[in-house]
């Protein structure tokens, strides 16, 4: 059976209809590809409360994996990370690290990025929680990244061995 993965896109402008949301289709797309099953992303407007409460929500329905896409950076509407680190059982900050690297070689607005990557734990349900830049290519960046994780980090949630070296299934 496929791992559940859910995506978040946190965007005024996106929730109000002002422009499409083009990262979360991104992630969306990623993550299919890796053999997740993950529906439409959920767009939200720049609110703390209404973000943490549907990362909540997306794990308590299953999800394995709950990507957010926005939020991120310097503004003051930027709320995404404040809404998701009080919901971390622990931080995965090499992630985050990565991710703004791998950014960083293509544009210094990457180092802007003030998104996490973590484990939330509701009450013995497990995710991987990991907060994307708001762009298209902040989401690839992400993608990239992640893709070759995502699998072994809920299995490692699950307390499988440390072998990277075997076939992962979804």
């Amino acid at each position: 059976m496929p791992y559940r993965a859910a995506v978040i896109t946190c965007s005024d402008r996106a929730a109000a209809d002002v422009y499409e949301d083009r990262s979360g289709p991104v992630l969306r797309d990623g993550l299919a590809a890796l053999g997740f099953e993950v529906d439409a992303p959920v767009v939200l407007p720049d609110d703390a409360a209404l973000i943490a409460a549907a990362i909540a929500d997306a794990a308590d329905s299953g999800a394995r994996v709950v990507l957010t896409t926005g939020g991120t950076g310097v503004s003051p509407r930027d709320v995404t990370v404040e809404a998701t680190r009080p919901l971390l059982a622990y931080e995965l900050p090499g992630i985050a690290e990565a991710v703004r690297a791998t950014g960083a070689a293509k544009t210094p607005l990457a180092s802007l990025s003030r998104g996490l990557a973590g484990v939330i734990d509701r009450g013995g349900a497990r995710a991987f929680v990991f907060n994307a830049p708001g762009s298209r290519g902040g989401a690839r960046d992400a993608l990239a990244v992640l893709s070759p994780l995502l699998v072994h980090i809920v299995e490692q949630m699950d307390g499988a061995d440390h072998d990277l070296n075997r076939p992962a299934s979804v």
